[in-house]
């Protein structure tokens, strides 16, 4: 990684502004369209789907929802069907048949408040176990929901009685290795970071970054637990190595800082969980690669394992937007091309090249 010519470069390939405020983008497994959820200026929700055609993105689908749409997954939905579950402004959790969108396959009216985040599990053909959707609202809670199950969430996680109810910003799966295993993160606006088993149904261990935490992800759902990203409001992330966990240290962590502003998401690379994209509030882009250390534990004083923490490095970082960028996607079948949406109501359609030297 020597020569500027050897790194990576992020690359705009098709920007589209829209007339209304951009909130996610997913791209559809096994094709070359994606779908961006966002609010209408008259306060309801839209659907947007986009297919590249020549080098463009050519709009294919709109669909207007009562309530504006804050975020969406495919992540509980199989290959064949693709579903895409969102999450929107009066609490509701809706999946939808993207071929005929006029009517949710299922529907619930999941939250008192916003549906801040959403992420899916056992679809797609990744993970083990029953297709589950999870949810976190300001409401406080957090949910998981089996789309086989009417109403009723399979899981409730919510402060007990007298503690303070704080906004969940990001929920994401875990540890789906086998068909019993599996863990819920979540994310709040005070910077508590708490991991749920839901095979146990216990808090499992939680921590304090100090300032919002805006995104969580797993570096890939369908192994046993390896790497968590948090981001947070004030530019900075942590890396939790998610191999050991000491009975009292919890787990170890690598923080950087990445600029000023807020980080909004952090999506690792498919192909590569190693290599992972953070969005910025002032419309950047950092793309890093993870370096694990020569040894991933070691023992404390008294003879207990506890975890080592590697190294993060910057590969490349662009500045696409003056807006925020509030989301991104990268493509489950293409190394190297994601979608993002940006607070400017532009959609840009990117590429990354010489992922495979990394």
């Amino acid at each position: 990684m020597s020569s500027p010519l050897e790194k990576p470069q992020i690359i705009a390939h098709v920007q589209k502004s829209v007339n209304y405020t951009l909130f996610d983008c997913k791209w559809i497994p096994c094709s070359a369209k994606f779908v961006c959820l966002g609010n209408l200026p008259r306060g309801s929700g839209i659907m947007q789907i986009y297919e590249i055609q020549h080098g463009e993105a050519k709009l294919i689908r709109e669909i207007e929802k009562p309530k504006p749409l804050k975020c969406g997954t495919f992540g509980a939905s199989s290959l064949q069907q693709r579903y895409l579950a969102t999450g929107d402004f009066g609490g509701n959790l809706n999946v939808w048949n993207l071929e005929a969108a006029d009517t949710p396959v299922y529907s619930v009216k999941g939250h008192k408040e916003i549906v801040n985040c959403i992420d899916g599990v056992g679809g797609l053909g990744i993970g083990e176990g029953a297709p589950e959707i999870v949810t976190g609202s300001r409401d406080g809670t957090v949910k998981v929901w089996d789309t086989r199950q009417k109403d009723t969430p399979v899981a409730n996680m919510e402060p007990v009685e007298g503690e303070t109810k704080r906004d969940c910003w990001t929920v994401a799966f875990g540890h789906a290795y086998n068909q019993e295993e599996r863990v819920v993160c979540a994310g709040y606006d005070n910077g508590d970071i708490k991991l749920f088993d839901l095979r146990n149904m216990s808090l499992r261990w939680e921590t304090n970054i100090k300032n919002g935490v805006c995104s969580l992800e797993f570096d890939r759902k369908d192994v046993i637990m390896n790497k968590l990203v948090a981001t947070s409001l004030e530019g900075k992330f942590h890396v939790y190595d998610m191999r050991t966990q000491h009975p009292t240290k919890g787990f170890a962590s690598v923080t950087e800082k990445a600029h000023k502003s807020t980080i909004w998401q952090v999506r690792h690379l498919p192909q590569n969980r190693d290599v992972f994209m953070t969005t910025g509030g002032t419309g950047s882009l950092h793309l890093w690669k993870y370096e694990y250390p020569a040894q991933r534990s070691r023992k404390d004083s008294d003879g207990v394992d506890m975890g080592v923490a590697g190294t993060v490095s910057l590969l490349q970082n662009v500045t696409l937007s003056t807006q925020p960028i509030s989301s991104i996607d990268w493509s489950p079948d293409k190394k190297g091309l994601c979608v993002s949406t940006s607070f400017d109501q532009t959609v840009r359609v990117l590429i990354v090249t010489k992922l495979n030297k990394l």
